[in-house]
This record gives C-alpha cells, structure tokens and sequence, in this order.
C-alpha cells in the first residue's frame, strides 16, 4: 500500500531591501539622465542627523567587493555590508503629493525619527 509523503512548500527567499515599482522607475528616469550611464543606484545608511542615522542614495559605476547587488528587473541597487543590518526588510518607494515628492523609506527597524523626518534610530 503506497502512502503520501508530505513535500515542503518551497520558502520564500527574502530580500533584504524592497524597491517598489514606482520607485524603480524613478531611478531608471534620473539615471537616463546621468553621463555617463552609471552601473546601479547604491542605497546605504550612514551616521548623521538628529536621531544618528540617515538614508542615503547616489549613483555608482561599479559595486564594491563588499557590496550586496540587488536586481530590480534590470535595475541593480548595491548595499554594503554595514547598511545592509539597518535596511533589513526596509521598503524604498516614490511619492508624489501636492506637498512635496521624493523617495520614502519603510523600515520595520527603525524605533524614532527626528521632528523633522530626516534621520532615525535603531
């Protein structure tokens, strides 16, 4: 008599950093700008601002030896090592309101942000 066995569900792999479809195409259109085209966008955080810690982005040619590389349907975002702690799970978006437009960050990490909204804790 044969019997079922049971197979796992195949997990989910987890990015460590989320870039929405909005936010991509942001990039992508900034980028097309740049001369000469850079290799990817590098999205870390480094110390600053009232709370200690403040996002940054900028446009690479190349990523580091240390670096993560994340492909976003082409769009390739590097993070090293030590941003890599504090984005874990972080959703990077684009917004646009009548107030004002820019890239918004959504970290499951961050315990407090400065009155101005420029800077965080851990």
């Amino acid at each position: 008599m044969a019997t079922a066995t049971a197979v796992p569900e195949a997990t989910a792999i987890k990015t460590p950093l989320t870039l929405t479809d909005s936010a991509a195409v942001k990039v992508r259109e900034i980028m097309a700008t740049q001369d000469p085209l850079p290799a990817g966008l590098r999205i870390g955080v480094v110390g600053g601002g009232c709370s200690g810690f403040q996002y940054s982005m900028s446009f690479e040619n190349q990523a580091g030896m240390m670096d993560k590389v994340l492909n976003f349907d082409g769009l390739k975002v590097f993070v090293d090592a030590t941003s890599l702690v504090y984005l874990n799970g972080c959703v990077v978006d684009y917004v646009e309101t009548l107030e004002a437009a820019g890239f918004k960050f959504e970290n499951p990490s961050v315990k407090s942000t400065c009155g101005c909204g420029s800077s965080f804790s851990v």
